[in-house]
């Protein structure tokens, strides 16, 4: 089959590969239909995230119909069309039976940290992504559901990781009526994470990113004010100046490890790997939100810490929520909100490329051409 590789940072290309077997009783091998470009997608294509290997298949995001099952898969039978969640896991340790998917003990080495995800490096198992016109799914009893068949197909595709992740994000702000909700980062994640705070009860969602594109979509995709913090002196200053100088009651940081940060957080964290990227997100975070408010961060960070301003969030009183998101424990009342028609996910798509193109696809995204804020791989 044909896949995307990487090469190295910055280097990625379409390459022969094996096509994907079943290894496990419980493996189905999926064709892939569609598959996203991910903004944590960025972290590995960037180097800033360890045992990144070479050779190793990108892509958390994809949707695609079964072409094999093993011999234990009860729920599957070929030629259902199937989403995947990102996470891979088990469905039966003590964390999936909590419901904590993307916490499975059972998917990878290193699960003291975190469990399986989909084309994320070996720091999360190793897996092989769905960039690719064929990938191999584990405990596909677990985590593929049949696609419905009134619901979109770039839908259900946004519906594996970014709808859910933003989703998941306003849950973990602890939102309560009439709140305001400062989200940092208006790419995918952000977008509905700031949507879906509406949902939860806010009475005002603030967007904060410096690129006016995706600002204007934050204004008309999730209804929300925005503030360019390319355009102010200090942007914690700012977000205190809008809220009555008290702070927001809840920040989402949907960017994660590489928000801009300083010359030595980017030193330290993408050359000598002396932290999982630049915290400067977090930090923010935590400097605007009010002496006793709540910080959700649902963006991608790496293993290796970085320098958070802890100090600061204890002696606030901060409540710090943060996890990968179980994406399928969000698709229920997500799939009411679409058919309801309160929202249409794919609205943020903006670039559909061949797989075969996937090095400009990359290119386009990481440099923020052609105003691109979501990206759809079709093999």
């Amino acid at each position: 089959m044909r896949a995307m590789t990487y090469r190295g940072p910055y280097r990625v290309r379409v390459e022969e590969k094996p096509d994907p077997r079943i290894e496990h009783p419980n493996d189905a091998v999926v064709r892939v239909e569609r598959a996203a470009i991910c903004g944590s997608d960025l972290h590995l294509y960037h180097g800033m995230m360890p045992d990144t290997r070479v050779g190793h298949t990108f892509g958390h995001e994809f949707i695609g119909v079964v072409e094999e099952v093993g011999s234990s898969v009860s729920s599957l039978t070929v030629g259902d069309r199937v989403m995947v969640p990102f996470n891979v896991y088990c469905g039966s340790c003590w964390f999936c039976a909590r419901g904590l998917f993307s916490n499975c003990h059972n998917v990878n080495p290193n699960a003291t940290a975190v469990g399986g995800i989909y084309g994320y490096s070996h720091t999360t198992g190793g897996y092989d992504g769905g960039q690719a016109e064929r990938v191999r799914v584990p405990f596909a009893d677990v985590g593929p559901s049949v696609v419905p068949e009134w619901l979109d197909a770039e839908d259900a595709l946004l519906m594996t990781d970014a709808l859910s992740t933003g989703y998941f994000g306003a849950q973990l702000a602890s939102i309560h009526e009439g709140d305001t909700v400062v989200v940092l980062g208006a790419g995918p994640v952000g977008l509905f994470a700031a949507r879906s705070a509406w949902f939860m009860g806010a009475g005002r969602v603030i967007v904060v990113d410096q690129l006016e594109y995706r600002l204007e979509k934050a204004r008309t995709f999730a209804h929300a004010e925005t503030i360019n913090f390319a355009e102010v002196d200090d942007v914690v200053l700012e977000m205190k100046q809008q809220t009555d100088f008290l702070g927001a009651d809840s920040v989402i940081d949907a960017v994660g490890a590489e928000a801009d940060g300083n010359f030595t957080q980017q030193v330290t964290a993408s050359k000598l790997k002396l932290q999982g990227g630049s915290p400067t997100a977090l930090n923010w975070a935590i400097d605007g939100v009010r002496k006793g408010g709540t910080v959700s961060a649902v963006g991608a960070y790496g293993p290796i810490p970085s320098a958070v301003k802890f100090g600061d969030a204890m002696n606030k009183g901060l409540t710090i929520n943060t996890n990968q998101a179980p994406v399928k424990r969000q698709w229920p009342r997500l799939l009411e909100h679409i058919q309801a028609g309160h929202f249409r996910p794919s609205d943020i798509v903006t670039h559909r490329i061949p797989l075969e193109h996937i090095d400009e696809a990359y290119h386009l995204f990481s440099s923020k051409l052609d105003d691109c804020i979501k990206t759809v791989i079709v093999p």
